[in-house]
């Protein structure tokens, strides 16, 4: 992917039909991109999502990306449909809240869970892309992580590592799928999605207060980024934070 525009161009959005993905599919559409919506589990909210996108030629697909078959699988129908893949943005995660000094309670389960999703999940999805986005002039890769990998701060000691792991994996995979390939992370902060301004408001405040902006993020701007890593064809190997200077309290 040689130029600016994301006209007609193929973006694969993995873990679509979360707050954060869905705005991310909108972004992308609305730039001019062909989206594949790839869902794990709500089908419904897939549909729904891929056909109220503007522009045409929109798809769903249902994807485990702890399962490296389903990947091959989804590899082979993009393959048939497009042809190509361009921007692929890999945005499905999992989490549990657990205290940090709470070792106990983050088992060995939950970590293995945690880095099956967050950190294997994405690479073993560039692998089975790969050669899709390889053509077409190459395309670019781009891996939501998350100010937690940097801050050390987040829901659990786990998630903050495989955030970590992600950036890392970022670099690594820069340098060794260059010139085709790009690989960039968008790293957020607190996202005010529905599912935190669901949580306590005193708490939801109290972020919003230590946020130098003065407000949290929202997921359209993630969207915004997202389209912004695309486009900015001589960046690669980089992160790109947007979380209203929360790293800067």
């Amino acid at each position: 992917m040689n130029d600016l525009s994301l006209d007609n161009r193929v973006a694969v959005v993995i873990g679509a039909t979360g707050g954060i993905g869905a705005a991310v599919c909108r972004a992308l559409a609305g730039a001019g991109c062909r989206v594949a919506v790839v869902f794990r589990r709500d089908q419904a909210a897939a549909q729904a999502l891929a056909g109220s996108l503007p522009g045409r030629d929109h798809a769903w697909a249902q994807v485990d990306i702890t399962d490296s078959a389903t990947l091959d699988r989804l590899a082979r129908e993009l393959g048939g449909r497009y042809g190509t893949v361009d921007v692929l943005v890999n945005c499905a995660g999992m989490t549990r809240f657990v205290p940090h000094a709470d070792l106990q309670d983050l088992d060995d389960e939950l970590i293995d869970d945690i880095f099956r999703t967050n950190w294997r999940g994405p690479f073993a999805t560039i692998r089975a892309l790969r050669p899709l986005l390889e053509r077409e002039g190459g395309g670019v890769v781009i891996n939501i992580s998350s100010i937690a990998a940097m801050s050390g701060v987040g829901s659990n000691v786990a998630y903050c590592a495989s955030k970590a792991a992600l950036n890392a994996m970022t670099v690594s995979l820069a340098r060794a799928l260059a010139p085709a390939i790009r690989v960039v992370s968008v790293a957020p902060g607190l996202v005010d999605t529905a599912f935190i301004k669901g949580l306590d408001p005193g708490w939801r405040q109290e972020q919003v207060s230590r946020t130098p902006l003065g407000r949290l993020v929202v997921p359209e701007e993630i969207g915004q980024a997202v389209v912004a890593a695309a486009t900015l064809t001589a960046a690669t190997g980089c992160t790109l934070t947007v979380d209203g200077g929360r790293l800067l309290a």
